[in-house]
C-alpha cells in the first residue's frame, strides 16, 4: 500500500457535524482519487482514506436514506 503525504491537505467539517465539538466528521478534498477523512477532535489521529467513487456511493446512499444497520 501507497502512502499519501497529507501535511498540506485542506481539511473541512461535515455540515452534519455537532457544532459544540461532539461528532465531528472533517474531509479533504484535496485529491481527485480518493478522499482522506478524520475525526476533527483528534487531528493528528488515523485517517481513514476512501476511493473517491466509494464515498460518492456512501454520500449517495446517506443522502437518499438507503443505508440499513
Amino acid at each position: 500500500m501507497r502512502s499519501i503525504d497529507l501535511s498540506d491537505a485542506a481539511w473541512r467539517k461535515s455540515s452534519y457535524s455537532n457544532q459544540d465539538g461532539g461528532a465531528c466528521v472533517e474531509v479533504s478534498d484535496d485529491f481527485a482519487a480518493v478522499v482522506p477523512v478524520r475525526d476533527s477532535k483528534t487531528p493528528q489521529g488515523p485517517v481513514l482514506v476512501f476511493p473517491a467513487g466509494g464515498w460518492a456511493s456512501f454520500l449517495s446512499a446517506v443522502k437518499n436514506d438507503r443505508l440499513t444497520a
